[in-house]
């Protein structure tokens, strides 16, 4: 369970508010989206869930630990052990093949089976090519197989098909759901896209820096059943 109670937080010496009192709660296994527009406050949402940013109050508890009470060593340990993370850009290493970019997250891990991920996420014989030697699609899932390869609790997810075509969007949408099935994390997925907003069983809305609505959906659709 991550529960996030009255979370502010702002940029530029408080200046600029981006989240104004966030509360919510996201139970094991949720697949979660995060929707609004830009400028919504949902990446920022995100990034203080999963301990990338400290809020400037409130708090974030996953499971039993509070992690806005965390240290900075305590909360670089917390993401490693726990948290995956795939975002719109790639952010892969250009200058190391797929498996050993892949091989990155496996050894935050210790998982040495991290090559079978590889070719679960369908890159069988992409082992030795370059990021630059392969499709946005290959790229991303790339990304995907690193993040997984931590054995994550909980999946974060920033627009992971925006710089993706629709039937590329599709697939990897599609393998992300079907994994996150098998293996049982907790995923939360930023969007401004309603349609795949159809594809989570927890619906949270904002609009300037405050959630407006949450909704349970009770007939999720595949990622081929939706629109693009």
């Amino acid at each position: 369970m991550i529960k996030a109670h009255k979370i502010y937080k702002s940029f530029q010496s408080g200046a600029v508010q981006v989240l104004k009192g966030v509360s919510l709660e996201i139970a094991d296994g949720d697949f979660a989206v995060i929707l609004g527009a830009s400028g919504s406050g949902k990446s920022t949402l995100m990034s203080v869930l999963s301990g990338l940013e400290r809020p400037d109050s409130g708090t974030v508890v996953f499971g039993n630990q509070d992690i806005t009470a965390m240290n900075d060593k305590q909360l670089t340990e917390f993401r490693r052990d726990k948290v995956g993370f795939i975002f719109q850009q790639y952010y892969l290493l250009s200058h190391l093949s797929v498996e050993n970019n892949v091989k990155l997250g496996a050894d935050l891990a210790g998982n040495k089976n991290f090559r079978e991920i590889i070719e679960q996420v369908g890159l069988k014989g992409k082992f030795k090519s370059k990021p630059s030697e392969l499709s946005g699609g290959e790229q991303q899932r790339v990304c995907i197989a690193r993040a997984l390869a931590k054995n994550p609790e909980i999946l974060f997810l920033d627009e992971p098909t925006g710089a993706l075509d629709e039937k590329t969007g599709r697939e990897v949408l599609d393998y992300i759901s079907r994994l996150k099935s098998e293996r049982g994390f907790t995923m939360i997925m930023v969007t401004h896209n309603e349609n795949i907003a159809q594809m989570a069983n927890t619906v949270i809305r904002m609009n300037s820096g405050e959630i407006t609505e949450v909704y349970k959906n009770n007939s999720p659709k595949t990622a081929f059943e939706i629109g693009w």
